[in-house]
């Protein structure tokens, strides 16, 4: 399953959708099947204006940013802290050493904040390697670098490192609880991931309190043009497709209620 889902989404994405619509026009038009050529040229140009100069992406994105709220205040006292891995980008710091991030910092930023703010608190950091070669030592060992490198404990921390996907952050981070008798805990991760992730852990049984950090959308985007940012479009887009369509699946294969 985990490597399944690795190779349709290679194909899934909406870049490579252009591509593949792209690629079959120019087959078809050379096959002398013109007209059929000329609708799948016309669908890539169509799906990568709206890709690129629409706000699609962002709408997308904030539908999931905007299910899942943070406490407000924070909690007055709290028992554990759950974090999921997903914000270091392992190929650089295995060529260059260190830590190095993603766009999804803020969920090491705002855990290290709370770890502080509830000196108390257990800390599960919830994370392996995902990547295809399976070659990297897996985030939470980075993980305990940089924590007690910022004067954490490192006996706070309760360390998985096999899970390579969201539904092994569930399972796994249940034995952990179970184990260690740690309930109602702080769920710390992405915005955009938060409704899968909590539906998931929902399904297992366990109880948490989700905390949403690494917000990508302002909540207040509407449908419409935007010619300021494609880049950024692009990887909205790319980022809400992948999360909608994990969580259909999740749905589909009973993973999910």
């Amino acid at each position: 399953m985990f490597y399944l889902s690795k190779i349709v989404w290679l194909v899934a994405q909406p870049l490579s959708l252009v591509f593949l619509a792209i690629l079959l026009a120019l087959l078809l038009s050379l096959a002398g099947w013109r007209k059929s050529g000329f609708l799948f040229s016309s669908l890539a140009a169509l799906l990568l204006f709206v890709t690129l100069y629409t706000t699609t992406g962002n709408v997308l994105l904030q539908r999931l940013e905007n299910k899942a709220l943070r406490p407000q205040p924070d909690p007055a006292s709290v028992s554990c802290i759950i974090m999921l891995g997903g914000a270091i980008e392992n190929d650089v710091m295995d060529a260059r050493g260190g830590i190095e991030f993603n766009a999804a910092a803020d969920r090491y930023t705002q855990t290290v904040r709370l770890a502080l703010k509830y000196p108390q608190a257990s800390l599960i950091i919830s994370g392996g390697d995902g990547s295809f070669s399976g070659r990297y030592e897996g985030e939470a060992e980075a993980t305990e670098r940089f924590f007690t490198d910022l004067g954490i404990n490192a006996d706070r921390l309760i360390k998985e490192n096999t899970s390579r996907n969201t539904f092994e952050n569930s399972a796994n981070t249940r034995e952990l609880l179970e184990r260690h008798g740690l309930t109602d805990c702080l769920l710390v991760t992405s915005a955009f991931h938060m409704p899968r992730a909590t539906a998931l852990f929902a399904k297992m049984g366990i109880g948490v309190i989700p905390y949403p950090v690494d917000y990508r959308t302002t909540g207040r985007t509407e449908i419409g043009f935007d010619f300021t940012q494609p880049s950024l479009n692009a990887q909205n887009m790319a980022t809400a497709v992948r999360e909608w369509l994990a969580i259909v699946a999740y749905r589909l294969s009973g993973r999910t209620g």
